[in-house]
């Protein structure tokens, strides 16, 4: 089983979509990080559902979100307002893009058989273009067109740096002014002993705040 991440911009409708393995927090972020790639910019809101893997408790004028997720945002200069628990119109571009994605792409990979998510990815991609430019039943143009128009000018640019996907989580430093991590210790000041610090850890690195 494989999930799909949908994204839909504004003003043109413009959707991205993407299969992945989980709706996990490494597999959301990810696909964010792939989503503003797709658009080759940033928009200055992010209304997204209220997940868990997004949202920690939510709240209609202060939600909290999650730590990783607040990272990709402050990387990327986005704000976060996640759509309100059932209310679906917070969100109604990409509750419509949903639909599409399942009657033009997904119906139509009903009866194929795939040996991994990047073959099925290449076919997503393919039909997703098609969607993109298909023309609108009741206006002219089409979804392409009017991002290329509308949304595509006022989209910022990305940073030069890729999001670098990170973990965050608490602990209590030892007598020693150490933490522990993943089996690993790391000094900190010995005035801290005893105290709760944070702790962020990628691929690369482990920071401790």
């Amino acid at each position: 089983p494989a999930s799909i991440f949908v994204a839909v911009l504004g003003a043109s409708s413009y959707t991205y979509a993407e299969a992945t393995w989980s709706e996990g927090l490494e597999d959301w972020i990810a696909a964010h990080v792939r989503a503003f790639e797709f658009l080759a910019g940033l928009p200055e809101i992010i209304v997204p559902d209220n997940t868990r893997t997004a949202v920690n408790k939510s709240c209609r004028y202060d939600p909290d979100l999650n730590r990783t997720y607040q990272d990709l945002a402050i990387h990327y200069g986005v704000a976060v307002v996640p759509a309100r628990p059932a209310k679906p119109r917070d969100k109604a571009k990409v509750e419509a893009g949903v639909l599409l994605v399942e009657r033009w792409i997904l119906a139509a990979l009903r009866h194929r058989r795939f040996t991994g998510l990047a073959q099925l990815n290449e076919d997503i991609g393919g039909l997703l273009v098609r969607l993109n430019n298909r023309p609108f039943r009741k206006r002219e143009g089409s979804r392409r067109s009017l991002f290329e128009t509308l949304d595509k000018p006022l989209l910022r640019p990305l940073p030069v740096e890729r999001y670098e996907f990170g973990q965050w989580r608490t602990a209590r430093v030892n007598i020693d002014y150490h933490v522990e991590f993943d089996r690993h210790y790391y000094s900190v000041p010995y005035q801290l002993t005893g105290e709760t610090v944070e702790l962020r850890s990628s691929a690369a690195t482990v920071e401790i705040f």
